[in-house]
């Protein structure tokens, strides 16, 4: 299987597979900054069997201090969670969203980091399940438990690699790791800074709003367009590559997108909600 296809599903592929019979647990994980919670637009219409997922609640922890405003859950509360959702060992994992994957990327990164060898993102998302004629669903789905094993979260830089908040500064301000900014323009540059302490972005970052890896449909773009996206920032094939955004959610939307060409990119989970809660950190501001 190439890359893209360990990483993405299409709306077709995915109702092909419901079709079959076969078991797959579908996971629907609706949010945005706008509207957090996505549990009232699920019961209104989901995928068949999907299983709502809530990431304030379930994809963060918010009871550990001086991680930004998204910490990462521990890996035994998102054990849990996962058994709740149904997902079992060796059964396929589908995840979607309605806003940009942005919320899908997160629970694509933490599955396949925490070790789910089979998770992959609905490309286009709810949209693209609707336009490919794709039937919903109202109501709660109430799955039977699941049997998943996850690792603990120490192992995962193993499966994918993460960064710290010193890991994201040194190696953006050395240029060992291009570091890949994925929130707007505007924000990077520090003109507006709506959510955090701070306006501004880490020193020696670059900016790639994560949009701008999705066509005007909200499926990924091509390899070629990705690599383009890349090298118009100057970074090579051979480059390694990190990534954070706010709070460490729509950065994973790059991760995916280099996943899907396979590169590997590591996060920075706090981002830039942690890091600009420290006083002590270096602020940029500009295009540079």
């Amino acid at each position: 299987m190439s890359p893209r296809g360990k990483v993405l599903i299409s709306a077709t592929e995915l109702a092909e597979l419901l079709r079959s019979g076969d078991p797959v647990t579908v996971l629907d994980v609706r949010w945005s900054l706008e509207a957090p919670d996505g549990r009232p637009a699920y019961l209104q219409g989901h995928l068949p069997g999907a299983v709502y997922v809530s990431l304030e609640d379930e994809l963060s922890d918010h009871t550990v201090p001086d991680r930004g405003r998204h910490p990462l859950p521990t890996g035994r509360n998102l054990e849990a969670a996962a058994r709740r959702w149904g997902v079992r060992r060796n059964r396929p994992v589908v995840v979607y969203d309605d806003w940009n994957r942005a919320a899908s990327g997160r629970l694509w990164w933490l599955l396949s980091t925490s070790g789910v060898q089979d998770v992959r993102i609905l490309d286009g998302g709810l949209p693209a399940w609707t336009r490919a004629g794709g039937a919903l669903h109202s109501g709660e789905v109430s799955p039977e438990p699941g049997n998943v094993t996850l690792l603990p979260e120490d192992l995962y830089e193993g499966l994918r690699p993460t960064l710290t908040a010193d890991d994201a500064g040194e190696s953006a301000s050395s240029g060992t790791v291009a570091l890949l900014d994925a929130r707007g323009p505007e924000r990077f540059r520090g003109e507006v800074e709506p959510l955090d302490a701070v306006a501004g972005h880490i020193p020696g970052a670059k900016n790639l709003q994560f949009t701008e890896l999705l066509a005007d449909d909200g499926t990924f773009l091509s390899d070629d367009a990705i690599a383009a996206l890349l090298a118009d920032r100057g970074i090579r094939p051979e480059d390694p590559v990190g990534a954070y955004c706010g709070s460490g959610i729509s950065a994973t939307v790059i991760v995916a997108a280099l996943a899907a060409v396979g590169r590997t990119a590591a996060l920075f989970p706090g981002s830039w909600s942690q890091w600009s809660s420290d006083a002590s950190r270096p602020v940029a501001r500009g295009t540079d």
